[in-house]
């Protein structure tokens, strides 16, 4: 140790965090892309054993020194140095209060519990998983109680952990404001509008032709191949590992090609978003802690803004055409996009229409509450999960596997996650009706001129990483906090267009 330190060596610190970030996100994309089944175990272990490493390096001797040497020498550091410390810190002390024997379990349990999941989805049955969710979900309560300060409830502290500042008063009132307009929306729709005919969505496309047309539409929208892959999985996602390596995943059905080219264009708009963070943020914690809501923002941005476009889509519907070699030759651009825009109740989140997405989300926050404020039994969460699709979406899951089992993200332990994705589709929608005040969106994206779309998002959203706070991005990008009515108003042209709604 040393009397004194320098920015080089707070640098070289995140640095070595960061390269170990990237092994423990390499050894992960492997796990859900390509890793033997049989090799879990032995996976669980290396993700135990870089933990421990990443621990170390985080929250040990040397880290411990730069804490205390900043905190009283902050001022030797320039404005961005002084910006990392400080997340550093804030890092630094959520990990440092969890013992170390007790962190790197729950990593290891992750993992396994990833592999449970994948084997309890392939039997349907959710009691092959239930045991290590119960003991990630009671690691996760244990560290609450290091981690909570002055937060109103348990469930706080995690969202507070995916979004800043979040909490369940305030995401109460903006769920309870887009609950209402939903449910108003579809009523209308259902009472005075013309159900679209989407039947030639389920039409036998060969997975190489869907692969054909969605990589070049997801390449025309500005994610560079050369900075990335697409392979297959279970439950589709983007690895970044840095911003020239930001892998995007999918899964593909000869019948539902839709599933495919919106699933690739979300996660290309999340691998936009990796690729494009501005370099002097290499090696930081603001390449890496990237709020979700914001991330979800940039690939919803490409799904539902760009990918549910009339004028995207009057662009790329004769590229689709030709790439699925004469399938959809006989449906015309009218029909085909009042399909494409179909709304109605379905089972899996990944699935659902922009309208009836964020009932999906609502379920699982509503569940999340139960098991972290009310300590809710894991056994009966499979009945919960079904009764509140029946009260929201009037349907019942049939099975686990299109019930409590469908998502990755409890395995992982990333409890407090899932508001992002519908606060996701509200800031989207915020920062498309800014752009529209300077550019001509669907102009642009009918000539499918993308640049300036592509732009707009690299100045306001993508250079800054995770060195803004969501509330940050979203004001400096929009002169306004969140306001859900944007994406409302949004929903409701282009459906009431849709179903022929006067």
């Amino acid at each position: 140790m040393t009397d004194s330190y320098t920015g080089a060596d707070l640098r070289a610190l995140l640095k070595e965090q960061a390269l170990l970030e990237e092994t423990m996100a390499l050894a992960s994309w492997d796990q859900l892309t390509g890793m033997p089944k049989d090799s879990g175990e032995f996976r669980a272990e290396l993700q135990s054993y870089l933990t421990e490493k990443y621990l170390g390096v985080s929250t040990g001797d040397q880290a411990k020194a730069l804490v205390a040497y900043f905190d009283e020498h902050a001022s030797e550091l320039s404005d961005d140095e002084q910006a990392l410390f400080a997340k550093f810190k804030e890092d630094y002390e959520r990990d440092a209060v969890v013992p170390a024997d007790e962190y790197i379990s729950f990593n290891k349990l992750s993992s396994s519990a990833q592999d449970a999941w994948s084997e309890a989805r392939e039997q349907d049955d959710y009691s092959i998983y239930a045991p290590y969710l119960q003991q990630l979900i009671a690691l996760k309560r244990k560290f609450i109680t290091y981690w909570r300060k002055d937060e109103a409830t348990p469930y706080d502290v995690l969202l507070n952990q995916f979004e800043p500042g979040l909490t369940v008063e305030k995401l109460d009132a903006v769920f309870n404001e887009v609950k209402a307009g939903v449910v108003a929306l579809r009523n209308r729709l259902a009472t005075e509008g013309t159900e679209p005919d989407d039947s030639f969505l389920h039409r036998d496309v060969a997975i190489a032709d869907q692969r054909g047309y969605v990589w070049d539409a997801a390449v025309r929208l500005g994610y560079n191949p050369n900075k990335g892959r697409l392979d297959d999985t279970i439950h589709p996602f983007m690895q970044d590992l840095n911003r020239d390596d930001a892998r995007i995943t999918t899964r593909w059905a000869t019948d539902d090609f839709q599933m495919a080219v919106l699933g690739i264009l979300h996660e290309a708009g999340h691998g936009l978003f990796a690729q494009n963070v501005a370099p002097k943020w290499d090696y930081t914690p603001f390449n890496k802690a990237i709020a979700m809501s914001i991330h979800e923002s940039q690939s919803l941005f490409n799904e539902v803004v760009i990918g549910r476009s009339e004028a995207f889509l009057r662009h790329d519907y004769p590229i689709m055409q030709a790439a699925f070699h004469g399938v959809l030759d006989d449906v015309d651009f009218e029909t085909f996009y009042k399909g494409w825009m179909k709304t109605q109740a379905s089972l899996i989140r990944t699935e659902a229409d922009p309208l009836t997405y964020p009932l999906h989300i609502i379920i699982r926050y509503e569940i999340e509450k139960a098991i972290f404020n009310d300590d809710i039994d894991v056994e009966t969460l499979p009945e919960l999960w079904n009764a509140k699709y029946q009260e929201y979406l009037g349907i019942r899951p049939p099975s686990d596997l299109t019930g409590i089992l469908q998502d990755i993200h409890w395995a992982g332990g990333d409890f407090g996650y899932f508001p992002s994705y519908a606060l996701g589709h509200l800031y989207a929608a915020q920062f498309r009706h800014e752009m529209a005040k300077t550019l001509d969106i669907d102009g642009l994206l009918e000539a499918g001129d993308i640049q300036p779309l592509f732009d707009w998002r690299k100045e306001h959203v993508w250079q800054y990483g995770a060195s803004k706070t969501p509330s940050q991005v979203l004001r400096d990008a929009t002169g306004e906090d969140l306001n859900p009515q944007y994406w409302l108003d949004l929903q409701t042209r282009r459906y009431l267009q849709a179903y022929n709604v006067k």
